[in-house]
């Protein structure tokens, strides 16, 4: 949510421990639970992009406020993939319609994984599709998620890849580019500084994975591993070089493959307990709150 009167939708594409927007809008609504008659023209465009880029195989995650039947229905039909997490009151059923349990009737022990195939969810009874239910540590919360293919614990790996995107908020709000000091307070003007943000975004992650490539990476972050995400390294190594006047691109490309220099572990408590799990290119989307 911004400013209590609009919501920021965005799909991004995650990369080495940020989420890159790959496309968003703003919308005039009160609420950041969005319904998929508003979010389903966005995603339309998405899938245009990608078709055009010749990209089809994609897994999006999304956070439980997108657990939709005709959601999960629109990307059954366009053969993407999705990891979807989903609330503990949901019904799961046979394929034949006749009720299992509810998923907050299950109890496991902490570090248990459940997983159930070809099973049908809500009273609707769609599917079929495969849910994992975990308790990753000893608090009484459980975490379940809907997959389009079959689970395991690597499911769970694969959905927390979507607090990537959080990351990335705050890169826009307090982390770096300040976006709630705006007072920009109506759509298209608001639609318009969330482009400049994003393509900022990516200039300074090309500048920071170009510095690491290079070798010069401690030349603006001191650590002996890799201390700062690569938003925040190209930050550094663009202020760095403007004020010496020197080129600050040669080229503007994201490579793939793994990371060469992994971000170095801290040493800090982390609230998230599905993260405690192993985590393991997706699409994540979530509003921004």
């Amino acid at each position: 949510m911004l400013f209590g009167k609009f919501c920021l939708i965005r799909f991004a594409v995650t990369f080495r421990g940020r989420s890159l927007p790959l496309h968003q809008e703003v919308i005039q609504h009160e609420s950041a639970q969005v319904s998929t008659r508003q979010l389903l023209p966005v995603l339309a465009r998405v899938k245009g992009l990608l078709d055009a880029l010749g990209i089809h195989d994609v897994r999006l995650l999304a956070d439980r406020g997108f657990c939709d039947t005709e959601l999960m229905d629109w990307l059954w039909a366009c053969k993407w993939h999705y990891r979807i997490r989903i609330k503990s009151n949901l019904i799961l059923a046979d394929l034949q319609g006749q009720r299992l349990c509810k998923l907050n009737d299950i109890r496991l022990r902490p570090r248990e994984t459940r997983c159930f195939h070809n099973v049908a969810i809500t009273g609707q009874a769609f599917g079929p599709v495969h849910v994992a239910v975990a308790r990753p540590t000893d608090v009484q919360e459980q975490w379940q998620v809907v997959s389009s293919e079959p689970t395991d614990l690597e499911t769970f790996a694969e959905y927390g890849e979507r607090f990537q995107i959080e990351e990335g908020f705050l890169d826009d709000k307090s982390g770096l580019h300040g976006l709630e000091s705006s007072k920009l307070r109506d759509v298209t003007s608001l639609n318009r500084l969330v482009m400049v943000l994003a393509l900022a975004t990516l200039f300074l992650v090309t500048k920071g994975v170009q510095i690491v490539t290079e070798g010069k990476r401690r030349m603006v972050d001191a650590h002996w591993q890799r201390g700062l995400s690569y938003l925040k390294i190209g930050e550094r190594a663009m202020r760095w070089a403007l004020s010496r006047g020197l080129e600050v691109f040669t080229h503007l490309a994201l490579p793939g493959g793994p990371d060469p220099e992994p971000l170095g572990k801290r040493k800090k408590k982390c609230s998230d307990p599905i993260t405690l799990l192993e985590v393991g290119w997706t699409l994540v989307l979530r509003p921004l709150s």
